[in-house]
């Protein structure tokens, strides 16, 4: 590969090109409509007086080509976790190892911080990453039922 990687931590001078293969990424799981964040929140959450996320990218020839954004994550039964909310590296990239860079970064910051692993969600339908994470021997579990509360009017009135 002639390319120059760098896998660094985002910084806020990132986040329009983060939020460029957010989008990319919504293209890719058939969900571009689902992207509502504005760029102003998604660089107060990642870079305000409190940040909620942080990321790594990985840079060819300077350009940043891909992405792993994570938070952390409480559970009662094993304490902080990595959440890995997005891993995506752009088409013309994929291939190159970019992924397989960000994600051992990722291993190394867990084991780093002290967390006791890292979760994510894989769509059904998506082979080339199920196929990437079983390299890992990623554990699938299929008794868990994604739930979600979209709509803040039925936070106080429950039917």
């Amino acid at each position: 590969m002639t390319e120059n990687i760098a896998i660094r931590r985002a910084v806020k001078e990132d986040c329009p090109r983060l939020l460029e293969l957010v989008r990319e990424l919504a293209e890719y799981e058939r969900a571009p409509e689902q992207v509502t964040v504005t760029l102003e929140h998604f660089i107060h959450s990642g870079f305000g007086p409190n940040p909620v996320w942080w990321a790594f990218v990985a840079a060819v020839d300077g350009q940043v080509q891909g992405f792993a954004l994570y938070y952390i994550r409480y559970s009662t039964w094993k304490g902080q976790r990595m959440y890995l909310e997005d891993l995506h590296v752009t088409e013309k990239m994929r291939g190159k190892g970019l992924g397989k860079l960000l994600f051992d970064t990722l291993l190394r910051e867990v084991k780093e911080k002290n967390f006791h692993g890292m979760v994510w969600q894989v769509l059904e339908w998506n082979e080339p990453a199920i196929n990437f994470y079983k390299k890992y021997n990623a554990e699938f579990d299929p008794e868990w039922i994604n739930c979600a509360v979209n709509n803040p009017d039925f936070i106080s009135s429950p039917r």
